[in-house]
């Protein structure tokens, strides 16, 4: 079987509050995505989201399911599924049909495809498929969105070192999805703030993945309620959890990219509670 999984547990800001370092780090950064020829989950019980890496370098591989977790026949039984590629060029078949994704491009798959596959066109600069699933009460189409079909919002400034641009690809504006959305925020050069001014949103949670963070670099990712925030350092290829009571932000030493995720009961890209600056603790 190809398909692994681990299970992170939703605990709240009291609890949060006792852990140390490596306590935080074990609740919420997920640390590694992408093992060979495999494909692997986080199920976080914020929502039930799984995000994952499906990373097929010499052969292809199958989204299998996962039986004693999802108890279905298949892993999209009851689950929808966004797919961003951060790798080289790569293959995703859904029931017979073949779906090409080069760098930055996406897909998104509905509820009911039975069988899904992941290669890579060349094993020398293989595909690195970073995966979100979320449970989903209704089917829709299978769809690709690249790059340059993504709505796309310019926001920052190089005086407060946060210009950036927001690629929205896997929302509802774009494609139609059930809960499950996702985008593609790229930081310009001398820019290394994200998600700045800071905000929570109760009603849906989080996770974010950084990536094309330069060798010898990180990023310092911000977490907690407003009054009382933590931190995680980051490396590249790793990702966060980010429950809905939970602030997220984050600051690198060089200007990177990231995937955010998002699954709860509303799907208002603005529905947000929004945190001055000044009010940061």
């Amino acid at each position: 079987m190809s398909t692994t999984f681990e299970s992170r547990y939703a605990i709240g800001p009291n609890e949060t509050k006792s852990l140390d370092t490596n306590g935080l780090r074990q609740n919420f950064l997920i640390d590694k995505l992408f093992f060979e020829n495999k494909i692997h989950f986080v199920y976080s019980h914020y929502d039930r989201y799984m995000a994952g890496g499906a990373f097929p370098t010499s052969q292809k591989i199958k989204l299998d399911t996962i039986e004693p977790l999802l108890k279905e026949s298949y892993f999209l039984a009851r689950r929808e599924l966004g797919i961003i590629n951060v790798g080289g060029a790569g293959i995703v078949e859904v029931d017979g049909e073949v779906y090409s994704l080069d760098t930055k491009e996406s897909l998104y798959i509905g509820k009911g495809a039975k069988e899904v596959y992941f290669s890579s066109n060349n094993s020398n600069n293989p595909a690195k498929f970073y995966l979100n699933s979320t449970p989903a009460h209704q089917s829709y189409p299978t769809k690709r969105v690249t790059k340059a079909e993504a709505n796309k919002i310019e926001l920052g400034s190089m005086e407060t070192a946060n210009h950036r641009t927001i690629n929205q690809m896997l929302l509802h504006t774009v494609i139609q999805t059930c809960q499950l959305q996702m985008g593609m925020t790229e930081l310009k050069p001398g820019s290394v703030w994200n998600t700045m001014p800071s905000h929570t949103h109760d009603r849906r949670m989080e996770v974010y993945f950084y990536f094309e963070v330069p060798e010898g670099q990180a990023v310092s990712h911000f977490m907690g309620p407003v009054d009382e925030t933590r931190h995680i350092w980051m490396q590249n290829e790793q990702a966060v959890i980010s429950p809905p009571w939970s602030i997220h932000s984050g600051a690198g030493t060089s200007n990177y990219t990231f995937i955010w995720g998002m699954a709860g009961e509303n799907m208002d890209y603005d529905d947000m509670d929004k945190s001055p600056i000044t009010d940061l603790r």
